[in-house]
């Protein structure tokens, strides 16, 4: 039996469709299917458009995207620097445990060690305890102190008209 190639890698234009579907297995995992929208035309646009803002690596096994980090740039007013925010993590459940998500993560770090950023940040369900302790074992650790604010819908509709 041959062992599988792994590749970690930057996104390009023909692997939409297979993100597009990570993220939609992503919605689904965190028990929120309706609230995922996104198309692939949007993705297009975000990561590979005129002004791309959004980034994306992928993770693959003997050439089948499995896994993916979507994230994009923020920055540190405190720090004067910019960081990363992982805005999703997904590694379809056949290919967990061997190694994918750390690997997603550690190009992401390794981005901003090369780049001179001083944060990788994301979010996690607090109910989501394997990811939780997976994260906690490459030594991130939980910002308890904040929240969390969003406006959307007709609450950001009423306050920017």
């Amino acid at each position: 039996m041959s062992t599988p190639t792994v590749t970690i890698r930057d996104a390009r234009p023909d692997d939409v469709a297979a993100v597009v579907r990570l993220v939609y297995a992503l919605a689904e995992y965190e028990r929120e299917p309706e609230s995922c929208l996104i198309t692939e035309e949007q993705l297009h646009a975000a990561v590979f458009g005129e002004s791309p803002a959004v980034f994306c690596h992928v993770a693959e096994v003997d050439g089948a995207v499995v896994g993916c980090s979507v994230w994009f740039l923020n920055f540190s007013t405190w720090r004067g620097v910019h960081g990363i925010y992982l805005e999703d993590l997904f590694v379809l459940p056949e290919h967990r445990g061997g190694g994918l998500g750390k690997a997603l993560l550690t190009r992401l770090a390794a981005i901003c060690v090369e780049r001179g950023y001083g944060r990788l940040e994301w979010s996690v369900l607090d109910w989501n305890e394997p990811s939780i302790a997976f994260y906690r074992s490459l030594g991130a650790v939980s910002q308890d102190e904040w929240t969390t604010f969003r406006l959307d819908g007709d609450a950001l509709t009423t306050l920017g008209s």
